[in-house]
């Protein structure tokens, strides 16, 4: 077999990349790695070569990366290297080794490939034939659904796998036939990492009740990503007509979702990108019966019913904190931004009635003010209503203010009394008056 004909015809069939493009290849120093190598060489790419030290397996780690140093010696290319606190980082963010070293390592390749300013294109891949088996399975039992079953795909943005038209044995065929040295890494030998289980334990077995399973296999990983992307192509129909973007919201209209077929699947496929588990799917589904303020939420957002809609929103941000204003000027903050003037009452003055500037009377207001979020307990006067305190809450409610929109409401205060709700009503005791003689002005600019 001539591995590095199918290596270029494979990259032009898949168009992976340009002949001229420059490439970063993650090079661990195992044999996959090296060969991708040998192989960028011998077909003339240019190529930089990126090395991650994991520090897990340590003397045989610094080994590896000085391993890695001298085959950029030996190919006359820039190394990079990087060494983590793996086990630092996984105890951190509560992730396994390998998701944290996964994490890690393709943070730090998005990193290198912004920082050259274009002059990298892509981070290359060692990954094989028998990693698309292994990972098919792996998702099947993890039940990542159709798109899982594609396995690894050849480019996913700039990450390109240009070795997975290579079954294991060819890649040791072309390494034994070109002389080529590389690192051995004992912990392939281990079955406490799940994908070296699937390797050493589970396909064995099953090669015994079936001989011709992986080459079964191969065959499925095209068939399932030709089906998915007929998949795919469906799912951003349904998207289309159900999502409406509202800034950082998304809005499902629930009628239209009830009637949608089937429910379940479109379902998943829309809250999976928002970091919603196929185990959550049933308790979404369940919101399309329940009553406004219910809600389910993933880690990063939340799909909360809301009357005829569905909204998917954000987490409102833990880190919202009481802004305090000592002076007039440009204040910055989570919601947003401020502007603050003071100006004299001149002859033709009118106040303005538009929602996002306050004109109050300055004289009766004292600095510092404090911009917070509204609380529950918050109470006013509404401009018009001078003798009439209104609880907040019951204010946003009569204003029809969505869940997710009432977590996005900020008041402005002095002396412990609000004399603004951005964006929506000035307190009456600070309105402006004949006897006015100087204005407080304050415009709003919202977060996009």
């Amino acid at each position: 077999m001539n591995v590095l004909k199918n290596f270029t015809e494979f990259i032009k069939k898949e168009n992976l990349f340009q002949p001229t493009d420059k490439l970063l290849l993650a090079v661990s120093g195992g044999v996959d790695s090296v060969v991708l190598c040998e192989l960028c060489k011998q077909a003339g790419y240019d190529f930089v070569i990126a090395h991650c030290n994991f520090q897990l397996r340590g003397e045989e780690s610094e080994r590896d990366e000085q391993f890695v140093r001298k085959l950029g010696e030996k190919y006359g290319v820039e190394v990079r290297v990087k060494q983590f606190d793996t086990a630092g980082y996984a105890s951190a963010n509560k992730r396994n080794i390998q998701v944290a070293a996964r994490e890690l390592r393709y943070n730090w390749f998005a990193e290198i490939l912004q920082d050259s300013g274009n002059t990298l294109r892509h981070i290359l891949t060692a990954h094989h034939l028998d990693d698309n088996i292994e990972t098919l399975l792996m998702n099947f039992f993890k039940g990542t659904g159709i798109l899982g079953l594609r396995g690894i795909l050849p480019k996913q943005g700039r990450i390109i796998r240009p070795l997975l038209f290579a079954r294991k044995e060819e890649i040791l065929a072309f390494a034994s036939e070109q002389g080529l040295a590389y690192a051995a890494d004992s912990s392939n030998a281990s079955d406490k990492y799940t994908r070296n289980y699937f390797r050493n334990k589970l396909i064995p077995g099953i090669k015994e009740a079936f001989p011709q399973a992986e080459e079964n296999l191969i065959h499925n990983l095209q068939r399932f990503r030709e089906a998915g992307e007929l998949y795919q192509q469906a799912i951003d129909l349904h998207k289309k007509k159900l999502l409406e973007k509202k800034g950082a919201e998304f809005h499902i209209p629930v009628l239209k979702l009830q009637k949608a077929k089937p429910l379940h699947t479109i379902l998943y496929e829309i809250i999976r990108d928002f970091g919603f588990t196929p185990q959550q799917v049933a308790d979404v589904a369940g919101l399309l019966d329940s009553d406004s303020g219910k809600y389910v939420q993933s880690a990063t957002h939340r799909v909360i019913r809301n009357r005829k809609w569905l909204l998917i929103v954000p987490h409102p941000s833990v880190s919202a904190k009481h802004v305090l204003i000592e002076q007039e000027g440009k204040i910055g903050f989570a919601g947003g931004e401020l502007r603050i003037k003071r100006l004299p009452v001149t002859n033709g003055f009118t106040v303005q009635s538009v929602t996002d500037i306050a004109q109050l009377d300055a004289d009766t207001i004292g600095f510092p003010l404090l911009l917070r979020p509204w609380k529950t307990g918050d109470y006013f006067y509404p401009l018009g209503m001078p003798r009439k305190k209104k609880k907040l809450s019951r204010f946003l409610i009569d204003q029809k203010i969505s869940i997710a929109q009432k977590e996005q409401v900020w008041v402005l205060e002095t002396d412990k009394k609000i004399i603004w709700v951005l964006g929506m009503r000035i307190d009456d005791r600070f309105k402006i008056t004949g006897s006015s003689k100087n204005i407080l002005e304050i415009s709003y600019s919202r977060s996009e």
